[in-house]
């Protein structure tokens, strides 16, 4: 009487499930901040090269934690499997595949920023978990394999007491890793205790915002100038969002200063709050791409913590830490000028969101986020340039990071009929920190034709524009470029995002008809 591989296959599988399920369910009673998956995936982030992450960006946008989450799942899948079909040979193969997947979450789950002794408990509990429920599920196959050569063969009564005792454990297994899943999920309420927090959270001083007067160019289906916080960009590398309550939460400055200064949140919002429009965008993000956005913020100017803690003349940057460990060198001049540089602790009136930071990120407008943007930060760090490394200037990406004029077409769209006579273009531009001066448009390679503007608040924050044209009939061509308040015009030299932003007009193609 043979087993089937499929069977040794299932064993190895459900086995690994069980002890994954265990794994996750131990991270959450002991409130570890990522299961082992989760720190798997966000140490494969921390590996891969710059470009790599950049086109991953490209092609799946946010979607990119979930698809590498559902990546490392299918791949344990496939070794689970694997593992099972191993001890059919020898017990040992299957234990050092367990045991290899173990180490890969130990130096994963040990990588991450604050990792303690009790951090490895979760794992563990996981790997024995592998092996108590792969012991228990191949007894029966190993029972039957070694009686094939017996008076036993061939017994159909044998073969089906094999088969239901083989299927009784499975079910067993299969039940402990589902229940296992859902009393992790259930005790792992940090988010939702920390949301609930959030809900419930007053801050003195934060006003509602209104869109100004003039800002909004009257096009149907034009971009809104005000970007609600759910259709705001993401783009960090957590897999698993920092949860982090109020009460729990405290920022250090410290380094190149005469005082360290440690605040708490309550500390934080009893001083004068800032508020102002401003408008962030990610270094990633392609010419007349989506990943930027405008709101108003409110927070206390860095520039006053720093003045208080005494910068000494030494230094030239500030290396911001989040609480999952990443880290962006920002230059200090922007955070000492006149810009509103700020600990944000809400986003369009209400406290921020989890997932862009609460409950404090900052906020520098004229910078790509990648050197300025540090969303659940925790650390500002006083130094210098030559002693500092980051996240991603260590993948490719430049020291500075400042934006660089940019504009987009957001009506029509690409590949669409438009009317030929009175035709509505509009879209919006930026120069955070200089501003716009003028955008205009040509058709198909023609004279450039200027768009009216919309009127902002301040420098700090896109501005739409609109236009009116008429063209004639079939297929056009449409391009934009902008003009700063310095006299810089947007270039049309078209070029990638690496190292420090893309450059180009963004170019839609549209069928005008009469």
């Amino acid at each position: 009487m043979r087993t089937s591989r499929g069977a040794w296959a299932l064993a190895g599988l459900l086995a690994g499930f069980a002890g994954l399920a265990a794994s996750y369910c131990v991270a959450m009673v002991l409130t570890t901040r990522d299961d082992p998956v989760s720190a798997v995936a966000e140490l494969v982030i921390r590996l891969t090269p710059g470009p790599a992450v950049e086109r991953a960006i490209q092609l799946v946008g946010r979607h990119d934690k979930t698809l590498l989450v559902v990546t490392v799942l299918v791949l344990l899948a496939l070794l689970f499997a694997m593992a099972g079909l191993l001890a059919r040979r020898a017990w040992w193969a299957a234990i050092a595949v367990y045991a290899g997947l173990a180490l890969v979450g130990a130096v994963a789950v040990g990588s991450q920023r604050g990792a303690s002794p009790v951090d490895a408990v979760a794992l563990v509990v996981g790997f024995f978990t592998w092996l108590a429920c792969l012991a228990l599920l191949i007894a029966p196959l190993t029972r039957a394999e070694g009686s094939a050569g017996s008076e036993h063969r061939g017994d159909p009564g044998a073969a089906a007491h094999t088969r239901r005792g083989f299927l009784l454990r499975v079910g067993v297994v299969g039940a402990l890793g589902v229940t296992a899943g859902a009393v992790g999920r259930a005790v792992g309420l940090g988010r939702r205790q920390v949301e609930e927090a959030r809900r419930l959270l007053r801050l003195p001083g934060v006003t509602v915002p209104r869109v100004p007067a003039g800002a909004r160019v009257d096009v149907p289906d034009m971009t809104p100038w005000l970007t609600p916080a759910d259709d705001f960009y993401r783009i960090d590398t957590a897999v698993y969002v920092p949860a982090i309550r109020p009460q729990d939460w405290q920022l250090r400055i410290h380094g190149l200063v005469d005082r360290e200064i440690v605040l708490d949140y309550q500390q934080l919002i009893a001083r004068q709050l800032t508020e102002a429009w401003v408008t962030i965008c990610c270094v990633s993000n392609d010419v007349g791409g989506p990943l930027i956005g405008n709101a108003w913020w409110s927070g206390v100017r860095i520039a006053d913590l720093l003045r208080e803690a005494g910068v000494q003349d030494s230094a030239d940057a500030v290396l911001q830490t989040s609480d999952d460990g990443w880290t962006c060198g920002t230059p200090l001049g922007v955070l000492t000028d006149d810009r509103d540089a700020m600990l944000a602790v809400a986003m369009n009136g209400e406290p921020l969101p989890v997932d862009h930071g609460f409950p404090v990120r900052t906020i520098v407008p004229g910078l790509y986020g990648y050197v300025s943007a540090c969303k659940w930060v925790v650390d500002l760090r006083v130094t210098r340039f030559a002693d500092i490394s980051a996240y991603w200037t260590d993948r490719g990406w430049s020291e500075l990071g400042p934006v660089k004029i940019s504009s987009r077409i957001d009506v029509p769209r690409d590949y669409t009929d438009i009317a030929a006579t009175g035709a509505r273009v509009a879209g919006v531009a930026w120069a955070q920190h200089t501003g716009i001066e003028r955008v205009e448009v040509n058709v198909d390679g023609g004279d450039w034709q200027p768009a009216g503007l919309g009127r902002v608040p301040s420098d700090d924050t896109w501005v739409q524009w609109a236009v009116t044209l008429d063209l004639k009939p079939g297929e056009r061509v449409l391009r934009v470029r902008a003009t700063g308040k310095d006299g810089t015009v947007q270039t049309g030299e078209v070029h990638g995002a690496v190292p420090d932003g893309a450059t180009g007009w963004h170019t839609i193609h549209v069928k005008a008809t009469d």
